[in-house]
Protein backbone atom coordinates (compact mmCIF):
# COMPACT_ATOMS: atom_id res chain seq x y z
CA UNK A 1 0.00 0.00 0.00
CA UNK A 2 0.98 3.48 -0.53
CA UNK A 3 2.32 5.78 2.49
CA UNK A 4 0.65 8.36 4.21
CA UNK A 5 2.91 9.44 7.07
CA UNK A 6 6.65 8.48 6.98
CA UNK A 7 9.03 9.42 9.92
CA UNK A 8 12.97 9.47 10.03
CA UNK A 9 15.28 8.85 13.26
CA UNK A 10 12.65 11.98 13.93
CA UNK A 11 13.33 13.61 17.12
CA UNK A 12 11.89 17.20 18.60
CA UNK A 13 12.65 18.85 22.38
CA UNK A 14 11.22 21.83 23.61
CA UNK A 15 12.14 24.58 24.34
CA UNK A 16 13.99 25.56 27.77
CA UNK A 17 15.28 28.33 29.61
CA UNK A 18 18.69 29.67 28.96
CA UNK A 19 20.90 27.19 31.36
CA UNK A 20 18.41 24.45 32.02
CA UNK A 21 19.36 21.02 30.41
CA UNK A 22 17.59 19.90 27.14
CA UNK A 23 15.47 16.85 27.17
CA UNK A 24 13.89 15.32 23.73
CA UNK A 25 10.78 14.16 23.96
CA UNK A 26 11.00 12.47 20.45
CA UNK A 27 14.57 10.54 20.30
CA UNK A 28 14.49 8.68 16.78
CA UNK A 29 11.17 7.83 15.47
CA UNK A 30 11.36 5.35 12.78
CA UNK A 31 7.81 4.99 11.08
CA UNK A 32 6.11 4.26 8.00
CA UNK A 33 1.98 4.26 8.14
CA UNK A 34 0.09 3.21 5.32
CA UNK A 35 -3.03 4.96 3.61
CA UNK A 36 -6.12 3.97 4.49
CA UNK A 37 -5.30 2.31 7.94
CA UNK A 38 -6.31 2.98 11.52
CA UNK A 39 -3.14 3.02 13.88
CA UNK A 40 -3.64 3.57 17.58
CA UNK A 41 -0.90 5.54 19.22
CA UNK A 42 -0.30 4.55 23.12
CA UNK A 43 1.80 5.38 25.94
CA UNK A 44 1.98 7.08 29.34
CA UNK A 45 1.91 11.05 30.12
CA UNK A 46 4.97 12.18 28.95
CA UNK A 47 5.71 9.41 26.18
CA UNK A 48 5.81 10.87 23.34
CA UNK A 49 2.64 10.08 22.06
CA UNK A 50 1.08 13.58 21.68
CA UNK A 51 4.16 15.12 20.55
CA UNK A 52 4.50 12.88 17.99
CA UNK A 53 0.88 13.70 16.72
CA UNK A 54 1.95 17.25 16.52
CA UNK A 55 4.83 16.44 13.71
CA UNK A 56 2.57 14.62 11.18
CA UNK A 57 0.87 17.73 10.22
CA UNK A 58 3.74 20.35 11.16
CA UNK A 59 2.04 21.54 14.69
CA UNK A 60 5.76 21.04 15.59
CA UNK A 61 8.81 20.41 13.25
CA UNK A 62 11.46 17.86 13.97
CA UNK A 63 15.05 19.02 15.61
CA UNK A 64 16.48 16.34 14.11
CA UNK A 65 15.42 13.54 11.27
CA UNK A 66 12.45 14.22 8.91
CA UNK A 67 8.72 13.82 8.79
CA UNK A 68 7.22 13.41 5.17
CA UNK A 69 3.53 13.98 4.62
CA UNK A 70 2.64 11.19 0.95
CA UNK A 71 6.01 12.33 0.13
CA UNK A 72 6.20 15.84 1.34
CA UNK A 73 8.63 17.28 3.75
CA UNK A 74 7.19 19.21 6.90
CA UNK A 75 10.50 21.28 7.19
CA UNK A 76 9.59 22.76 3.72
CA UNK A 77 7.53 26.20 4.58
CA UNK A 78 6.22 26.42 0.71
CA UNK A 79 4.71 22.34 1.56
CA UNK A 80 3.35 23.32 5.11
CA UNK A 81 -0.70 24.66 3.48
CA UNK A 82 -0.58 21.08 1.42
CA UNK A 83 0.38 19.23 4.39
CA UNK A 84 -2.28 20.75 6.29
CA UNK A 85 -4.95 20.31 3.66
CA UNK A 86 -4.00 16.74 3.52
CA UNK A 87 -3.85 15.98 7.42
CA UNK A 88 -6.24 17.09 9.76
CA UNK A 89 -6.19 17.01 13.43
CA UNK A 90 -8.71 16.95 15.96
CA UNK A 91 -7.21 17.88 19.82
CA UNK A 92 -8.82 16.63 23.09
CA UNK A 93 -11.29 19.72 24.02
CA UNK A 94 -13.37 20.49 21.19
CA UNK A 95 -14.25 23.71 22.65
CA UNK A 96 -10.97 25.15 21.46
CA UNK A 97 -11.39 24.15 18.43
CA UNK A 98 -15.36 25.64 17.87
CA UNK A 99 -15.10 28.65 16.60
CA UNK A 100 -18.80 29.42 15.52
CA UNK A 101 -21.97 30.41 17.33
CA UNK A 102 -23.85 28.39 14.52
CA UNK A 103 -22.95 24.75 13.25
CA UNK A 104 -22.61 25.08 9.66
CA UNK A 105 -20.50 28.37 9.76
CA UNK A 106 -17.97 26.36 12.27
CA UNK A 107 -17.80 23.29 10.05
CA UNK A 108 -17.20 25.97 6.92
CA UNK A 109 -14.52 28.16 8.63
CA UNK A 110 -11.65 26.23 7.02
CA UNK A 111 -12.62 26.20 3.42
CA UNK A 112 -13.58 29.21 3.73
CA UNK A 113 -10.09 30.23 4.72
CA UNK A 114 -8.74 28.08 2.01
CA UNK A 115 -10.63 30.25 -0.70
CA UNK A 116 -12.85 27.08 -1.85
CA UNK A 117 -16.08 28.73 -3.94
CA UNK A 118 -19.20 29.58 -2.06
CA UNK A 119 -21.27 26.38 -3.52
CA UNK A 120 -18.47 23.54 -3.27
CA UNK A 121 -18.48 24.88 0.42
CA UNK A 122 -21.95 24.15 1.16
CA UNK A 123 -21.60 20.92 -0.57
CA UNK A 124 -18.56 20.10 2.07
CA UNK A 125 -20.55 21.31 4.95
CA UNK A 126 -23.45 19.42 4.29
CA UNK A 127 -21.43 15.88 3.40
CA UNK A 128 -19.25 16.42 6.58
CA UNK A 129 -21.73 16.70 8.90
CA UNK A 130 -23.93 13.44 7.20
CA UNK A 131 -20.51 11.58 7.72
CA UNK A 132 -20.09 12.29 11.22
CA UNK A 133 -24.24 11.69 11.95
CA UNK A 134 -25.01 15.43 13.07
CA UNK A 135 -27.11 16.60 9.99
CA UNK A 136 -29.96 17.79 12.37
CA UNK A 137 -27.72 20.30 14.14
CA UNK A 138 -27.05 22.00 11.18
CA UNK A 139 -28.02 25.24 12.78
CA UNK A 140 -27.83 24.55 16.55
CA UNK A 141 -25.52 26.29 18.49
CA UNK A 142 -22.43 24.46 19.23
CA UNK A 143 -22.00 25.23 23.24
CA UNK A 144 -25.30 23.69 23.43
CA UNK A 145 -24.06 20.34 22.47
CA UNK A 146 -23.44 17.48 24.16
CA UNK A 147 -19.48 16.44 24.53
CA UNK A 148 -19.42 13.74 22.28
CA UNK A 149 -21.24 16.06 19.44
CA UNK A 150 -18.83 19.18 20.07
CA UNK A 151 -16.56 16.33 19.23
CA UNK A 152 -18.19 15.39 16.10
CA UNK A 153 -18.61 19.13 14.46
CA UNK A 154 -14.73 19.42 15.27
CA UNK A 155 -14.36 15.95 13.02
CA UNK A 156 -16.89 17.73 10.51
CA UNK A 157 -14.73 20.57 11.19
CA UNK A 158 -11.70 18.82 9.83
CA UNK A 159 -13.98 16.26 7.35
CA UNK A 160 -14.87 20.10 4.96
CA UNK A 161 -10.75 20.52 4.20
CA UNK A 162 -11.25 16.99 2.40
CA UNK A 163 -8.02 15.37 4.39
CA UNK A 164 -6.58 12.22 3.44
CA UNK A 165 -5.64 11.67 6.92
CA UNK A 166 -7.33 12.91 10.47
CA UNK A 167 -5.23 12.55 13.93
CA UNK A 168 -7.14 12.69 16.85
CA UNK A 169 -4.82 13.59 19.70
CA UNK A 170 -6.37 12.71 23.02
CA UNK A 171 -9.56 13.55 21.36
CA UNK A 172 -11.76 11.17 23.57
CA UNK A 173 -9.92 11.86 26.86
CA UNK A 174 -12.50 14.67 28.44
CA UNK A 175 -15.31 13.02 27.32
CA UNK A 176 -17.89 10.11 28.85
CA UNK A 177 -17.96 6.74 27.70
CA UNK A 178 -21.18 7.84 25.18
CA UNK A 179 -19.35 10.79 23.93
CA UNK A 180 -16.24 8.35 23.22
CA UNK A 181 -18.36 5.86 21.64
CA UNK A 182 -19.92 8.38 19.56
CA UNK A 183 -16.69 9.95 18.52
CA UNK A 184 -14.41 6.30 18.15
CA UNK A 185 -17.94 5.21 15.49
CA UNK A 186 -17.74 8.23 13.54
CA UNK A 187 -13.78 7.69 12.53
CA UNK A 188 -13.99 3.91 12.19
CA UNK A 189 -17.38 4.75 10.09
CA UNK A 190 -14.94 7.35 7.90
CA UNK A 191 -11.76 5.00 7.63
CA UNK A 192 -13.77 2.19 6.50
CA UNK A 193 -16.32 3.96 3.84
CA UNK A 194 -13.98 6.86 2.48
CA UNK A 195 -10.87 5.23 3.29
CA UNK A 196 -9.87 8.15 5.27
CA UNK A 197 -6.33 7.08 7.08
CA UNK A 198 -6.98 7.59 11.20
CA UNK A 199 -4.36 7.43 14.12
CA UNK A 200 -5.61 7.85 17.65
CA UNK A 201 -3.29 8.89 20.27
CA UNK A 202 -4.96 7.69 23.14
CA UNK A 203 -4.61 6.29 26.74
CA UNK A 204 -7.74 4.33 26.60
CA UNK A 205 -6.92 0.89 25.89
CA UNK A 206 -10.72 -0.54 25.02
CA UNK A 207 -9.96 2.24 22.43
CA UNK A 208 -7.18 0.19 20.68
CA UNK A 209 -9.07 -2.80 20.27
CA UNK A 210 -10.23 -2.42 16.58
CA UNK A 211 -7.49 -0.98 14.93
CA UNK A 212 -5.11 -2.14 12.09
CA UNK A 213 -2.09 -1.14 14.21
CA UNK A 214 -0.94 -0.30 17.87
CA UNK A 215 1.94 1.54 18.02
CA UNK A 216 3.17 2.09 21.83
CA UNK A 217 5.37 5.19 22.86
CA UNK A 218 7.74 4.76 25.99
CA UNK A 219 10.37 7.56 27.02
CA UNK A 220 10.59 9.29 23.32
CA UNK A 221 10.92 5.99 21.64
CA UNK A 222 8.58 3.42 19.92
CA UNK A 223 8.55 0.58 22.32
CA UNK A 224 5.80 -2.20 20.47
CA UNK A 225 4.39 -2.29 16.70
CA UNK A 226 1.91 -4.54 15.94
CA UNK A 227 -1.69 -5.91 15.49
CA UNK A 228 -4.00 -5.49 18.78
CA UNK A 229 -3.54 -9.37 19.55
CA UNK A 230 0.28 -8.87 19.10
CA UNK A 231 0.56 -6.09 21.86
CA UNK A 232 -1.71 -6.57 24.41
CA UNK A 233 -0.68 -10.24 24.84
CA UNK A 234 2.36 -8.92 25.95
CA UNK A 235 0.96 -7.84 29.85
CA UNK A 236 3.87 -7.61 31.36
CA UNK A 237 5.77 -5.84 29.20
CA UNK A 238 3.13 -3.34 28.96
CA UNK A 239 2.44 -2.98 32.66
CA UNK A 240 6.41 -2.58 33.12
CA UNK A 241 5.60 0.84 31.15
CA UNK A 242 3.16 2.14 33.36
CA UNK A 243 0.32 0.99 31.07
CA UNK A 244 -2.95 -1.07 31.24
CA UNK A 245 -4.49 -3.92 28.98
CA UNK A 246 -8.02 -4.08 27.78
CA UNK A 247 -10.51 -5.15 30.50
CA UNK A 248 -10.73 -8.40 28.94
CA UNK A 249 -6.64 -9.42 28.73
CA UNK A 250 -6.56 -8.29 32.27
CA UNK A 251 -9.40 -11.32 33.22
CA UNK A 252 -7.89 -14.18 30.85
CA UNK A 253 -4.29 -13.07 32.36
CA UNK A 254 -5.46 -13.30 36.44
CA UNK A 255 -6.98 -16.59 35.21
CA UNK A 256 -4.40 -17.39 33.54
CA UNK A 257 -2.01 -16.97 36.57
CA UNK A 258 -4.64 -18.95 38.61
CA UNK A 259 -4.27 -22.45 36.55
CA UNK A 260 -6.86 -21.74 33.93
CA UNK A 261 -5.62 -22.55 30.13
CA UNK A 262 -7.29 -19.52 28.24
CA UNK A 263 -5.01 -17.74 25.79
CA UNK A 264 -4.41 -13.93 26.25
CA UNK A 265 -5.89 -12.47 22.25
CA UNK A 266 -9.02 -13.15 23.19
CA UNK A 267 -9.88 -9.05 22.66
CA UNK A 268 -13.50 -8.75 22.55
CA UNK A 269 -16.12 -9.49 25.24
CA UNK A 270 -17.35 -11.82 23.08
CA UNK A 271 -14.02 -13.68 22.17
CA UNK A 272 -13.49 -13.31 26.09
CA UNK A 273 -16.63 -15.29 27.18
CA UNK A 274 -16.14 -17.66 24.63
CA UNK A 275 -12.21 -18.59 25.70
CA UNK A 276 -13.23 -18.77 29.68
CA UNK A 277 -16.38 -20.84 28.61
CA UNK A 278 -14.01 -23.53 26.45
CA UNK A 279 -11.21 -23.56 28.98
CA UNK A 280 -14.05 -24.38 31.78
CA UNK A 281 -15.32 -27.14 29.40
CA UNK A 282 -11.95 -27.90 28.94
CA UNK A 283 -11.64 -29.05 32.83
Amino acid sequence: MATMIKTETLKYAYPVEEGEKQTFALRGVDLEIEKGSFVVVLGHNGSGKSTLAKTFNGVLLPAGGKVYVEGMDTCDENLLLAIRQRVGMVFQNPDNQIVANVVEEDVAFAPENLGVPTEEIRKRVDDALKAVGMSEFVRHAPHLLSGGQKQRIAIAGVIAMEPACIVLDEATAMLDPIGRQEVLSTVHRLNREKGITVILITHHMNEAEEADRVIVMDDGVVAMDGSPRQVFTQVDALRSMGLTVPDTVDLLDRLQKDGLDVPLDALTVEECAGAIAAALRAN
